[in-house]
């Protein structure tokens, strides 16, 4: 069988099939499909094993960079930590060596405890929290069978979750819209609570059960109620990202959907019951009973299978699936027709109708476009997040894929200007790296991912730099992807060079030799040094020739136990700094950084000098930590700035200053927390306050900038 067109990429894990609330506007319990009864309460042990398997060999097979895991119900607390332990331990076994784990709990949070929050923080599990706003909002839906309110047990599993040790774990909160609840009264209790993400979710209904309509049919009270929230908001300065709004900027400017009810995004999520069974999209339990059923489970059949399944592949096709006047529709692009559950109608059609949300849907889009400007932007994936230092590790995930990007039209356009010209230097090491890439697309990876590969490819273009470094970095790239295959390295001055993995010493009249990773233990290899601290693990890179792109002299080869002892020494100290103090940041510096290459000076903090990028950091060796920790953060974060800059457009690039300011200011808001430096915050204030002044910012640039202050 084949695979399928789009890979699984978020599973959600019913741990739990009960819950201890009664909520009335519950999917699972309260709308048309009533499977939930007869499954059994809690996971088993088996069908724990069985998911976690099948969810490697999917990421294996398809070489996903991660998954989302979210453990769900029911309420999935009611499992207990032990269950919930075993789930923790099986997935991270499974997925060890083959992909990053985004591993998250949603739940109602009236059980949520310190013994849970401790499970979640080793574990790295976070908690998304269902709350409908103050107490009034809140108690409409979300009680006891018995009618008693919830709202008190959440709000101090929330500020438990708000404390310092567990912060990093709070994912956000999931409110459900009902319109006769006071829109500013909701987000202001939300917003106290200081969420670092708000969801707004439309109310589950379909054209046989359509949502409340106070005004009557032709009002869009939906979209009347999130704008007054979005006014709030926006007034308030955007103190944290909320979904809703965020897909709808992201859509208008042509970029992803940032959760599953907006945009043309192909759908890659499925349900795994507390039986094993596989089933689409939770929300298709309102529309008829069976709806989400794909007939398959973990233990007869593979996530291929499942997504090949005619329910799900309906979502994976874009315009194509969507009705003819959704098609025909100008805000298609950004509203995708909706979620896919909420177009159902049972007169024959199915799905193929629009929203019963249209009207609201159109008119919020229409709304949010002319108060922000957004149709002319593009984010990322991850883009406020990046901006506010809420999740570094989200965004960089999609800056890693863009700039591999980048790098692969910057090796066509030298292959294409110059490879001809280079002769067999070029041409030679460019066949196989095609050849190779046809093969095992590892080996592309490696090559594209390789920090220093895009920088040597500018300065090819520039004629700076000699197209004869793609033999090693082929090579390079080869012997990490497959490492019983020969491949030849060329020689310069006795030495063979491989970047990112070290050097080998040859006699000084070879022009190139053969290797095979066997080569790379013998006589004459000198590895690069690697230090390896808690979650940190980066290579010290003091012998590429293409190095030296910091704007500051880079150190020779490192010599000396006492030199490579300082750096063993000092910077598992910086790297418990960074931890401690910036969780987000060291997430995205451990999920990209490989590379620390030592500088023979420090950095000047007045430059914006981004050098490697997000892959690759220029640091000097400082005798105290904490120098060494601002230098790995300031790096880090102008390579993001750097990499971000490849694929958005924040200002007009002919304002320099601005872009000095831009970068500066970005890194600071993290950097100032490390020094704790009173007179810094201030200065870096004051740069914000300039830069959001700033004429030359495009709209999302400003976007970004704004974020940049809610991280101050």
């Amino acid at each position: 069988m084949t695979g399928p067109t789009v890979p699984l990429g978020q599973l959600v894990l019913k741990v739990h099939s009960r819950c201890d609330l009664a909520c009335r506007h519950c999917y699972i319990y309260e709308h048309a499909d009533q499977s939930w009864s007869s499954r059994p309460k809690v996971i088993s042990p088996e069908t724990i094993s069985w998911t976690a398997l099948r969810l490697a060999e999917h990421a294996k097979k398809h070489r996903l960079a991660s998954v989302q895991v979210i453990l769900h119900g029911g309420e999935p607390l009611l499992a207990g930590p032990a269950r919930l332990r075993a789930v923790c331990e099986a997935l991270t076994g499974a997925l060890d060596g083959i992909c990053d784990l985004d591993l998250r709990i949603h739940t109602n949070a009236v059980q949520l405890n310190r013994r849970h929050l401790e499970l979640f923080l080793e574990y790295g599990v976070r908690v998304g929290v269902s709350l409908d706003g103050d107490r009034a909002a809140n108690d409409r839906h979300r009680l006891y069978a018995d009618g008693r309110s919830s709202h008190d047990k959440v709000l101090r599993a929330l500020a438990l979750l708000d404390q310092d040790r567990y912060r990093h774990l709070y994912a956000g909160i999931l409110c459900t819209v009902d319109v006769r609840n006071d829109p500013g009264a909701v987000y202001d209790a939300l917003a106290a609570l200081r969420p670092p993400r708000i969801d707004f979710l439309l109310p589950h209904a379909t054209w046989d059960e359509p949502p409340l309509r106070p005004g009557g049919e032709g009002t869009t009270p939906y979209a009347d109620w999130l704008l007054t929230v979005h006014e709030r908001w926006t007034r308030a300065g955007r103190p944290m990202p909320v979904r809703l709004f965020d897909s709808v900027v992201s859509t208008l400017g042509g970029g992803p959907g940032l959760t599953e009810a907006m945009g043309l995004d192909a759908a890659d999520v499925v349900v795994v019951e507390t039986d094993g069974t596989y089933e689409q999209a939770d929300s298709l339990k309102t529309a008829y009973d069976g709806a989400p059923a794909t007939g398959k489970d973990v233990f007869r059949h593979t996530l291929d299978e499942v997504a090949l399944h005619p329910g799900i592949s309906a979502r994976q096709h874009g315009l194509d699936d969507l009705s003819a006047q959704c098609r025909e529709c100008p805000v298609v692009r950004s509203c995708g027709g909706g979620l896919f559950a909420h177009r159902y109608r049972s007169d024959g059609t199915g799905f193929q109708n629009p929203s019963v949300f249209c009207a609201d849907l159109e008119q919020l889009i229409r709304t949010i476009d002319a108060r922000t400007g957004a149709g002319a932007t593009r984010p990322i994936d991850g883009f406020d997040a990046l901006a506010d230092s809420s999740d570094d590790a989200a965004g960089v995930r999609e800056l890693d894929r863009a700039r591999r990007d980048v790098t692969r039209s910057l090796l066509t356009a030298v292959h294409e200007e110059i490879g001809a010209d280079a002769g067999p230097l070029w041409t030679e090491p460019w066949r196989l790296a095609v050849d190779l890439g046809r093969r095992d697309g590892a080996v592309t990876e490696a090559l594209l991912s390789h920090p220093y590969t895009r920088g040597w490819a500018v300065r090819c273009l520039a004629g700076d730099a000699s197209p004869a470094y793609l033999a090693s970095l082929v090579a390079a790239a080869s012997l990490t992807a497959r490492p019983a295959e020969a491949v030849r390295v060329p020689v310069h001055d006795g030495v063979a060079h491989l970047p990112g993995l070290g050097t080998l010493t040859t006699q000084r009249a070879v022009q190139s030799v053969e290797l095979t990773s066997a080569d790379l233990a013998g006589p004459g290899w000198e590895p690069l040094r690697r230090i390896r601290a808690d979650g940190l693990d980066v290579a010290l890179d003091d012998t590429d020739p293409h190095r030296d792109c910091y704007g500051i002299p880079v150190e020779g080869p490192l010599t000396g136990a006492r030199t490579e002892e300082s750096w063993r020494h000092v910077l598992p100290q910086a790297w418990a700094l960074i931890r401690k103090a910036l969780p987000m940041v060291a997430a995205g510096i451990e999920r990209s950084v490989r590379v620390i290459t030592p500088l023979a000076v420090p950095h000047d903090p007045e430059r914006y000098v981004p050098g490697g990028g997000i892959g690759a950091l220029g640091v000097h060796l400082h005798p105290g930590p904490e120098a060494v920790a601002v230098e790995i953060v300031r790096g880090f974060r102008l390579g993001v700035l750097d990499a971000l800059l490849d694929v958005c457009d924040l200002y007009d690039e002919t304002d320099t200053r601005t872009g000095e300011l831009l970068g500066d200011t970005f890194a600071r808001a993290a950097t100032d927390v490390l020094r704790d430096d009173a007179e810094q915050a201030r200065r870096t204030r004051h740069q914000w306050e300039l830069l959001a002044r700033a004429g030359s910012l495009t709209p999302l640039g400003r976007r970004f900038v704004d974020g940049v202050g809610r991280g101050l």
